[in-house]
This record gives structure tokens, sequence and C-alpha cells, in this order.
């Protein structure tokens, strides 16, 4: 049964590096594609980066439902739209979804159905070594990425499962478990 695992966790932790190799090992799996008001960017392709649409019809979908999460980031909306979901999971594709802990939280009351993954570090001195180690922030914005750590990482009770990402391959191999893959 082919079912929408939504995976969450904080900044840094990973999450982007594991669903990678998750899909390398398992192109069966469709990543979910958000929508969004936004101008596309230079190399961007409707439908695989985003589906890009006007503030007026984003706005017609929220009203008639068809988002499983959104918010407004920057002044631009951001969702994820459920026909398509829903018609990958009904063709019998697993769907994940790789989104903030909000979003998660607004997915669990639209697509009960889902299951909630939560990937946390080995610890929060782990997780701002590897901030710290992107060598992208100011020392603000780790601040701030850490705080915003803290926050999410009292929500992991909150979820179907945590998977800690310490090894790689080994949450990897864990993160098959969950979603029945291996």
């Amino acid at each position: 049964m082919a079912r929408l695992t939504v995976i969450t966790g904080p900044s840094g932790v990973g999450k982007g590096t594991l669903v990678g190799q998750l899909l390398e090992r398992h192109p069966q799996i469709w990543l979910s594609v958000s929508a969004t008001t936004r101008a596309p960017r230079q190399g961007e392709v409707e439908g695989q980066s985003y589906f890009f649409l006007s503030r007026e019809r984003f706005e017609e979908q929220v009203a008639e439902g068809g988002f499983l999460e959104w918010a407004e980031f920057a002044g631009n909306l951001y969702g994820t739209p459920r026909q398509p979901v829903e018609t990958q999971l009904a063709a019998g594709r697993p769907v994940l979804l790789e989104i903030e802990l909000e979003g998660a939280r607004q997915v669990r009351r639209s697509f009960p159905a889902g299951f909630q993954l939560f990937i946390k570090p080995p610890s929060l001195a782990e997780l701002e070594r590897r901030i710290r180690g992107r060598g992208t922030d100011s020392e603000e914005a780790i601040q701030r990425r850490l705080e915003r750590a803290r926050v999410e990482l009292a929500a992991e009770a909150e979820f179907d499962a945590a998977l800690v990402n310490g090894d790689l391959q080994q949450a990897l191999a864990e993160l098959e478990g969950l979603m029945e893959l291996a």
C-alpha cells in the first residue's frame, strides 16, 4: 500500500542529503513538488522545481481545499498541492514530502493517513557544528537557526517516529525500514 511520508526536522539535520540518497536507491518514490506564487528562477522547470501559480489561482486552490498545507513567506505563497499527491498514491507510488514543522502540522490535519517522521541530530552540539560547517550563515543567522531547532526538537513527540541522523548509511537503512521499503 503506497502512503504519504512526511519528513520534518531542524535546518542542518541532513534531511536533503538523506532524501537525495533515498531517491537514488528507490526511484519509484515520488518527491512531492510544491506550488508557489514567486517567479521562476533561472533553470527552474514547471512541475519539477515548482508549480508556478498566480496569487489569484493559488488563493482559489486554498479556498477549494486544494493544498495539504500552505504558508506565506517573504511575500510569496508556497504550498503542497493535494491532487498530484493523491494521484501518485492512487497509482501505487509512495510519496515523500520534505517540509518544515508548521507545514507538517497542517498536513497532519488535512491528510491524517500520512506517516509523519521527525529527523533529529545526534545532539544540538553536532547540529551547530553542521550549520557552522556550511559556512553560509552569519553568527546571527546561526543563532536563529539553533533557537528554531530547539523549538522544533521539542515537537518530536507529535510525530509517528523519530530517526537520528548521525551515521548517514545507518539513518538511510532506518528510513527505508520506516517507509517499508527494505
